[in-house]
């Protein structure tokens, strides 16, 4: 797969294109990178002309010092289209990949087709406290992969994956699930995100200025909202709220899953976004 660079926002972002179709966008989330949609990539891409990138401070992207917000990152995906010449795309996003999805179709309706959202929040439901918390998890995850990144997947696959997921990657870490990834693979996609305390920091800041739920109802396009029913980060009951404030959605629990539901679940997750999508 090649990867390109554009010039967007006075930064440049590395993206990925893969197949032929109608244009299909991925946002992934917090101090992850475009690697982390390793269960949707290839398979969309059979019927989507699908684009995956790295937001600002993610991967091979610009990372730069400045906080942002996560309608920044939306005006990021609305001038990347811009930069590859896509007047209208599906949006799939994924956690904080959800938020700014979100705030792409508040403030670019006009080009968007359809919305998908995966375990994902409309407002942070906490508090600073909260918030420094989990930013501080974040923290401890990097240091984690640079001092055992074997070690560190296993610890984070916990709340993450089911038991029994977690376990079959244990017992057989070159095991191709679904065809597409292994455990190793999912080790090696950890250890090469070049995420920094800066990174984390901007994130988190976006993550506490972030509220969209008085204006779900504007979001008019159509919209699949996935959640898991053991997502112990965003859970099913959040995501609920906005299904019930997006006029025109779908709602879909998956039963048993976690918050990595996309990579452990994929084949669900990919055919309720390809019949969602063709439908």
């Amino acid at each position: 797969m090649v990867e390109s660079f554009a010039e967007v926002n006075g930064i440049k972002i590395c993206y990925e294109i893969l197949g032929e179709g109608e244009p299909l966008l991925l946002i992934h989330g917090f101090g992850v990178t475009k690697e982390e949609w390793i269960g949707q990539f290839i398979p969309l891409s059979k019927y989507f002309k699908v684009i995956r990138f790295d937001n600002r401070n993610s991967g091979k992207s610009d990372h730069p010092i400045d906080k942002f917000t996560y309608k920044m990152l939306a005006d990021d995906t609305k001038a990347l289209m811009d930069a590859l010449g896509i007047d209208k795309a599906h949006i799939v996003g994924w956690s904080v990949g959800g938020m700014v999805a979100q705030e792409f179709a508040i403030h670019y309706p006009e080009m968007l087709m359809k919305l998908v959202l995966i375990n994902t929040f409309s407002h942070w439901p906490g508090d600073d406290t909260a918030i420094e918390m989990y930013k501080q998890g974040k923290i401890d995850h990097m240091n984690a992969v640079k001092e055992n990144p074997v070690k560190a997947f296993y610890d984070s696959a916990t709340p993450g994956f089911s038991r029994k997921f977690k376990k079959l990657l244990m017992e057989n870490p070159k095991k191709k699930f679904h065809g597409l990834f292994s455990a190793e693979d999912l080790i090696e996609k950890d250890k090469n995100n070049p995420i920094s305390l800066q990174d984390i920091e901007n994130f988190a800041y976006g993550l506490s200025q972030f509220n969209v739920l008085d204006r779900l109802s504007d979001i008019k396009n159509e919209t699949l909202i996935i959640a898991g029913s053991h997502d112990r980060s965003m859970p099913a009951s959040v995501n609920k709220i906005i299904h019930d404030n997006i006029p025109n959605s779908r709602f879909e629990v998956l039963e048993k899953a976690g918050h990595t539901s996309p990579i452990e679940r994929a084949p669900e997750i990919n055919e309720l976004i390809i019949n969602f999508l063709k439908s």
